[in-house]
């Protein structure tokens, strides 16, 4: 039987230095991180299948519907999880230098990323450009205000309406004056204290992000990577085994499955907060009840064809437009899927449409998307998740109460950084510390 590092304590497979709940990414990041550091472990997934948000649905003609995230920056640790999966070869890179566009007043605008683009583009008109350069004059951003009120008094309205809240709030289905800076954007703080103003930093990041490791997927979808490292933890991970409760069992914790207890020194939680919430109640309960305040934002993804040719990331919407979509991504010219487009509706402030049928979901989607690029579109795939997205709106403020004991730990996107790159990160930190 194996012997767990460090501990001198045989294991059995119901017995484990670590029980990790959830077989998302960062679960099975963690799961690998572990094994690498010799450190025992059992991940519990409810789901039949791995991935979490990462869900990917192969259709013809070589498209595929992702449902959750499209795409992700190849950083060392993907790099290294894709190394790990043995998919380096079905990488697929996108160019990183393809342009990004805001619809705004009937037309698609470029977003600047440089400063070329910046005096060019007719996102932001002069005025708001003088507007934007004019930010060192203004205050600090203050931690308790939200991203939305920080960013029109650091950069003008126009900037804000235009440029920040369609692409900050589209991405996050959120309304950035319901976003506290100090759980939405703790960055903007840290840059703040570094260099003192946002606009010097912020150009800085803008550029570096374009020399960033590149946005990749996968041939057959990013699913493919959590089903690969589940396939390769098999010992490991158990797939369709869901975790009903913890217990404190004197200095160790018991976890309760359909198949059984698990046993571990260290339970490490990667699920969304209401499941997180309902797990604590019995060890933890202040800090399940402000768990369970969290809110999350809908969202309804349309796969779509069209003949449509354009090249670029993609764009959002403008709130001010009289669409409901929130952003549309083009895999046609990132991932070479001919034909494919991706559109986003719902968020914060449209959860209705998420109740409607998905035929009628997918009619918005196609008829928008037309309007847009003036080419027809084809419904392929619709999925809607009405919690799909951590909000992190004033109910954030429910963090502040938290109160693990020791021995749990929460690895989540509504407690670090959002993002697979970020859940990796986190992952990899975790494991270090528990090792």
């Amino acid at each position: 039987m194996p012997v767990a590092a460090g501990t001198g304590r045989e294991r059995d497979g119901n017995d484990a230095d670590v029980a990790v709940v959830g077989a998302g990414i960062t679960g099975l990041a963690l799961t690998h991180a572990l094994a690498e550091r010799d450190v025992t472990s059992v991940t519990l997934e409810a789901a039949d299948e791995a991935g979490g948000v990462i869900d990917s649905k192969p259709l013809d003609d070589g498209l595929v519907a992702e449902r959750g995230p499209n795409r992700v920056r190849l950083t060392d640790g993907i790099e290294r999880l894709v190394d790990a999966a043995g998919l380096r070869e079905d990488l697929l890179v996108a160019d990183d230098d393809l342009p990004l566009y805001v619809y705004a007043g009937g037309s698609l605008r470029e977003v600047p990323f440089d400063l070329p683009t910046f005096l060019r583009t007719d996102l932001l008109p002069w005025y708001a450009k003088f507007r934007v350069l004019a930010e060192p004059l203004t205050g600090d951003v203050r931690p308790d205000e939200s991203v939305g009120h920080a960013v029109r008094r650091s950069f003008g309205r126009t900037a804000y309406r235009n440029l920040v809240e369609p692409i900050y709030g589209g991405t996050y289905g959120s309304d950035p004056d319901r976003m506290p800076v100090k759980h939405a954007l703790p960055a903007l703080l840290r840059m703040q204290g570094e260099h003192g103003r946002l606009l010097r930093p912020l150009l800085q990041r803008a550029i570096a992000d374009r020399e960033a490791p590149p946005p990749v997927s996968i041939t057959g979808g990013l699913q493919r990577l959590p089903d690969a490292l589940a396939a390769r933890y098999a010992d490991r991970v158990r797939l369709g085994t869901p975790a009903t409760g913890i217990e404190r069992a004197g200095e160790r914790y018991v976890v309760s499955t359909p198949d059984g207890p698990v046993t571990a020194d260290e339970v490490v939680l990667t699920v969304p907060a209401p499941a997180a919430a309902d797990l604590l109640g019995g060890v933890a309960p202040t800090s399940a009840a402000a768990l369970g305040e969290l809110t999350y934002n809908p969202l309804a993804v349309v796969t779509m064809y069209s003949d449509a040719r354009r090249e670029g990331f993609g764009y959002q919407v403008r709130r001010t437009e009289s669409l409901r979509t929130l952003g549309v991504s083009w895999h046609h010219s990132l991932f070479g899927r001919t034909g494919q487009y991706t559109a986003y509706l719902g968020g914060m402030e449209d959860e209705k449409i998420v109740e409607m049928a998905p035929e009628d979901v997918g009619e918005i989607a196609a008829d928008e998307f037309e309007a847009v690029m003036d080419a027809a579109a084809h419904v392929r795939d619709v999925s809607i998740d009405r919690h799909a997205l951590p909000a992190y709106d004033e109910s954030w403020a429910a963090l502040d109460r938290l109160d693990l004991p020791d021995g749990i730990t929460l690895a989540t996107n509504y407690t670090a950084r959002v993002g697979v790159p970020g859940r990796v990160r986190e992952a990899e930190c975790v494991a270090d510390d528990l090792a």
